[in-house]
């Protein structure tokens, strides 16, 4: 660390982010329903169409987000071909860039531990991995507004030699921001810079507005930005109308809805559709204890540093508060999600790495906190693992999984959806987490400093593949891949999702095809389903019915929950099983077989609802959701029959050659 050379420095950032980032695309996982397949098949058809303008989903018009972060992943596709783990490329090698600028800032404001401890900081946090696990821009967002802020220091500073590059760099930074996450990725820098201005009393010198050079820097911003905006406005008309009243069956174009209904009446939780939740604000500011970890341990160490302007490490850490003040109180008074505060961790890993350089009492005193929680969550983990290493684990995970849907609108609310049984799932992940939080706990007790941080953020990589093998259990709860894999082995036929598109979007995504949307007209795809010319995906209960009784072959996917409604419009014996994992169904209108052949059925078996009888010539044992049968049998659900001809039940699914009816 004291050779003198960065590079080792950033190096080793690099090699922590990139065994975690690069570690972790690998596909299973799979891409999950809702906005992560989503907007990957949304790059997928721009791409496919070759409009890099408007973004679509099932050829509607998805207006709601500007499309530099689509664009990264239609390179990627191009260069990979079309996989998730090839759409998963741009966001992990931002996260690497983005702990490698972290560790730059801090080398430049603080020095070199410093700055490697920031680097540290921003690559092994949770909040940084849990928020880059599905496609959002966040992640871009925050390396563009980073760099802003570490350009305006920079080009400020009487001691930099090239301070007007550094003005363009804070200018193109805010023209990219733009066309991430629209006016947000202008408004947190430029906020946070008047802010600092004000109070290290520049705001007015003639010499500050000399070194930034506003009016090229718009130029700059507006040449990066503009063209998009414009092609989309005059691609998506009307282009003037600026009321503020947000309804159904409204279409005002591209301008209106991007930038009146999606910012300021978002921001006034006026927006329509309200197609998104909103976060206790004391959970919006306690949660970075937990986005933070482990380094948030360290966070009381903070109030020990000096914030005084007198040099560069003074005004790097008062800017970091005036960046960090600004956003959370931003959102405090807006709708907040928790990952919207994800650009200012770059800024609290910097204060971090600052406190964490500077030592003292504060900082031994967090060593022994986390050495306390890591060896906390070793024991819990362990005793899940050893009161669970017996318990039978059939079919998949959503079987042993209760429900909690209020709580969905945080970002780990399904962990209140797992019981004691669902752990037996995850018993290989439990073990390396126990090992992971031992090797934390053990580093932090007998090391301290420099030793005790890369034990931490070893832990922290061990944990995150840990949690990666966690997420492929939870593969057919949280995607719709296996349906997808089902629906391309079936006959040709038609598609409809028995919901909003984002129910079942990597199901889209995995089968590339378009659906109808039964009552679906709602949400995200709502606004754009009423442009002039957009394509009649949506139907109702009625034309579904109508469809659904015609000689075509039709497939509708479907929560298990909605089966019920279905069977109501068209009868049960109209509804035939195709597959079903994870508390989701492909059923189709004809049967699957052809005449003179029984083709392969799977049909999910739950205890306590078949019951099984037998006739001459056919024997079978049965143990909980396991049985192996020979000849015919019966299986009975109510009233329905299914006929099988032989086969085995495996995992919660009877295999085998059959006939439904």
């Amino acid at each position: 660390m004291d050779t003198g050379k960065n590079k080792y420095i950033y190096l080793a950032v690099l090699l922590f982010a990139g065994a975690i980032y690069l570690g972790c695309i690998v596909s299973p996982p799979s891409l999950m329903d809702d906005s992560d397949a989503v907007l990957a098949q949304a790059a997928r058809t721009m791409m496919e169409t070759g409009d890099w303008v408007t973004p679509r989903l099932d050829g509607v018009a998805y207006l709601e987000k500007p499309p530099l972060y689509y664009w990264p992943m239609i390179l990627s596709y191009k260069i990979f071909g079309v996989h998730d783990w090839a759409a998963r490329i741009p966001f992990a090698l931002c996260a690497m860039g983005l702990a490698w600028l972290t560790a730059a800032m801090g080398v430049w404001a603080f020095g070199k531990r410093a700055g490697f401890y920031a680097g540290l900081c921003m690559a092994t946090c949770i909040g940084l991995f849990l928020f880059t696990r599905i496609l959002i821009p966040d992640v871009m967002l925050t390396f563009t507004v980073a760099l802003a802020f570490w350009a305006f220091l920079r080009a400020l500073d009487e001691d930099e030699q090239h301070p007007r590059l550094w003005a363009g760099v804070l200018a193109a930074s805010l023209g990219t921001g733009l066309l991430i996450k629209s006016l947000v990725g202008v408004l947190f820098p430029l906020a946070g810079g008047i802010i600092y201005l004000f109070l290290t009393r520049r705001l007015f010198y003639a010499r500050t507005w000399k070194r930034l050079h506003p009016f090229s820097g718009v130029l700059i911003a507006l040449l990066i930005a503009a063209p998009w905006h414009i092609l989309a406005a005059l691609r998506n008309p009307p282009y003037f109308y600026f009321g503020l009243h947000s309804g159904p069956g409204q279409y005002h174009g591209f301008l209106w809805f991007f930038f009146i209904n999606e910012q300021l009446l978002r921001f006034l939780n006026l927006r329509y559709p309200r197609d998104y939740d909103t976060v206790p604000r004391l959970y919006f500011w306690l949660f970075h204890l937990l986005w933070l970890f482990p380094w948030s341990v360290y966070f009381t160490a903070i109030a020990k540093l000096s914030f005084k302007p007198i040099d560069r490490a003074g005004k790097m850490r008062l800017m970091a508060l005036c960046w960090i003040g600004f956003l959370l109180i931003f959102f405090t008074f807006s709708t907040t999600q928790e990952y919207y505060s994800m650009p200012c961790y770059p800024a609290l890993a910097l204060l971090l790495g600052s406190a964490m350089a500077a030592g003292g009492s504060w900082i031994r005193r967090g060593t022994y906190v986390l050495c306390g929680v890591a060896a906390a969550a070793a024991i819990v983990t362990l005793t899940l693992f050893f009161l669970v290493r017996h318990v039978p684990a059939p079919g998949d995970i959503s079987s042993a999984l209760s429900q909690h849907p209020s709580a969905y609108k945080l970002s780990l609310g399904h962990m209140e959806d797992l019981t004691i049984e669902s752990f037996a799932y995850l018993r290989v992940p439990l073990l390396i987490a126990t090992g992971a939080f031992l090797v934390g706990a053990v580093g932090a007790f007998r090391s301290a400093g420099l030793r005790a941080f890369l034990s931490a953020a070893l832990m922290m990589v061990l944990f995150f593949h840990a949690a990666r093998l966690a997420m492929v259990v939870f593969d057919p709860y949280l995607s719709s891949r296996p349906l997808a894999e089902a629906l391309l082995r079936a006959p040709e036929g038609k598609l409809i999702s028995g919901r909003a598109y984002y129910t079942f979007s990597s199901i889209f995504f995995y089968t590339n095809r378009t659906a109808l949307i039964l009552n679906g007209r709602f949400n995200n795809l709502e606004y754009g389903s009423y442009a002039p010319g957009a394509p009649s995906v949506f139907i109702e209960d009625a034309q579904f019915k109508e469809l659904w009784l015609q000689p075509e072959r039709y497939y509708v996917v479907a929560l298990d929950s909605g089966v019920p409604a279905l069977e109501n419009l068209v009868g049960r014996d109209r509804l035939i099983l195709v597959t079903s994992s994870g508390g989701k169904s492909i059923l189709t209108n004809h049967p699957l077989s052809v005449s003179g052949s029984s083709p392969q059925t799977k049909v999910m078996v739950r205890p306590g609802v078949f019951s099984i009888l037998s006739r001459s010539g056919m024997s079978f044992w049965l143990n909980s959701r396991f049985a192996t049968c020979f000849g015919n049998a019966l299986l009975v659900e109510k009233n329905s029959l299914l006929h099988l001809n032989g086969g085995v039940i495996r995992d919660g699914f009877f295999e085998g050659r059959g006939d439904a009816y």
